[in-house]
């Protein structure tokens, strides 16, 4: 059964009781903050919360405040039009990329590819086994990349887990020959320092550049060592993808002693994550900018050389961001959001407890030309509905919804749902449309929900990490002239110019 909520009903007091009960402090304050629950290859274990917590959310539903256990609610203005169950890949679902009527949906134990010429059926075209987190995947022509972030025995799709103290273990990037994709082929490795959490192209005509973000290194790790305060840079040929291969690593956050010179995290900023790398980059080609998502801090930079990244500014909020996780550029280039992973994906803060300003979207102003430009602080945004402390929710990854004028996105909460916003007024941002399912526990916090939200030749799509591939219609006069652009390829980290 849907349901339809008005999202002012919800603003209820979610959240005291877990906190109350020292489990959401936990983990708010484990270190090293990661991107998302990173095991390997299993799925993440559920965690117990509070009898007080667990009764909370019943009757949170029982009041019509959240919806039950596995429904859908969602606004006027969305349909909610299929869903693919996980299949063959019965890991965390992850990213998402785009090419003509195909839809390509990473995956812990490798990635699936839907053909979504009619989005309300969906279908499988090919599910490749490749274990290996995250698997964030991008698509550029025949080639299909994705990133392994963590330690195995070797580079093949039959490795298995293996410490990183191992001089032998292999983490970095893959590429697959995707010209039939009922039939993806494996055709290069390429190995980089700490893995690859995730990775960004810029393509070019001849070949296509990969910014690899990966971080959290150790003395005791050979292939991750400390400082390291980069990112990799891989140079992949289209002609002859096998001789993909590490062509530098830029340091962007110079500075002296064994930690370089990124935001030092605790003590000096309690709270906020050290910054050791970078999370995500979002590029703007067609702008020659890239907006890099650090851990404890944001960065503004030019790539007007592709193989020579270019540090224009860098903030830190050290009072409401703890994990800096994405980026989004604005369609003028004149703005961007960062998103703060509050919790490593694996909380829940989505509630009264932790409140508006952290866990959120930043909005940043760009300001001044060329290598003077400034990012400039306006505002926060996050969902206006509370979710119950067995739901893991917090900012994640979304894209823009390509409307002249004005500066919309869709963005994936994991258990908060899909949020539709407007952010043409950078101090003031509000929310438009929204779906989202009921908790999938009320007694343990078990982790699901949109990993990624994207906009896509008049649809949304979104990869939930426990349910599956869901295709959304968004019917709104704010947003229908979005529908008439439509694009070959998207990869959401390489931002398109949707007026070109």
């Amino acid at each position: 059964m849907i349901l339809l909520h008005d999202p002012r009903t919800r603003r209820r007091r979610l959240g005291v009781a877990a906190a109350a009960a020292g489990l959401l402090s936990a983990l708010l304050t484990a270190g090293p903050a990661v991107a998302t629950p990173d095991p390997g290859d299993a799925p993440a274990k559920p965690r117990e919360v509070s009898k007080s917590a667990q009764a909370e959310a019943r009757q949170a539903i029982a009041g019509g405040d959240i919806p039950a256990q596995d429904a859908i609610v969602h606004s006027a203005n969305i349909e909610h039009l299929a869903n693919i169950p996980k299949d063959a890949l019965p890991g965390t679902n992850s990213d998402l990329a785009f090419q003509g009527k195909y839809a390509f949906a990473g995956n812990y134990d490798g990635f699936r590819v839907f053909d979504i010429s009619d989005p309300k059926a969906p279908k499988t075209v090919a599910q490749v086994l490749c274990p290996g987190s995250q698997n964030d995947v991008s698509v550029s022509g025949d080639l299909l990349f994705l990133s392994t972030d963590s330690s195995r025995s070797d580079s093949s799709c039959n490795s298995t887990t293996q410490p990183a103290t191992e001089k032998s273990s292999w983490e970095g990037m893959k590429v697959f020959d995707i010209s039939d994709k009922r039939n993806p082929k494996y055709v290069a490795a390429v190995e980089t320092a700490c893995g690859s959490h995730t990775h960004t192209l810029v393509p070019e005509r001849r070949n296509v550049y990969i910014y690899v973000s990966s971080y959290s290194p150790s003395a005791a790790y050979p292939d991750c060592q400390p400082p390291h305060d980069g990112i990799s840079i891989i140079k992949v040929p289209r002609s002859a993808p096998e001789k993909a291969a590490v062509i530098d690593f830029p340091v962007l956050f110079p500075g002296e002693g064994p930690d370089g010179g990124g935001n030092p995290g605790a003590p000096t900023n309690p709270g906020v994550s050290k910054t050791t790398g970078c999370h995500d980059i979002t590029v703007l080609p067609s702008k020659d900018l890239a907006a890099g998502a650090c851990m404890g801090d944001g960065i503004l930079f030019s790539i007007a050389d592709p193989e020579r990244p270019k540090v224009i500014d860098r903030v830190q909020d050290n009072v409401n961001f703890a994990f800096w996780h994405s980026a989004t550029f604005n369609q003028k280039a004149n703005k961007v959001v960062f998103t703060d992973e509050l919790g490593g994906g694996g909380a829940p803060t989505c509630n009264a407890e932790i409140g508006p300003d952290r866990g959120a979207d930043g909005i940043y102003d760009i300001v001044g030309k060329g290598d003077r430009r400034k990012l400039v602080f306006r505002s926060y945004f996050k969902i206006p509905r509370h979710q119950a402390d067995t739901e893991n929710c917090v900012a994640h990854n979304g894209s823009l919804i390509p409307v002249k004028g004005k500066d919309l996105m869709v963005q994936a909460w994991y258990q908060g749902g899909v949020s539709v916003w407007d952010f043409t007024d950078s101090s003031r941002p509000k929310e438009i449309a929204y779906f989202e399912r009921g908790p999938l526990s009320t007694e343990n916090l078990v982790t699901g929900g949109s990993w990624s939200a994207y906009y896509y030749n008049g649809y949304i799509y979104s990869n939930d990490m426990a349910k599956g591939f869901d295709v959304l219609k968004l019917d709104d006069r704010r947003t229908d002239p979005a529908k008439r652009i439509h694009l070959r390829e998207l990869n959401v980290q390489t931002q398109p110019d949707y007026f070109d």
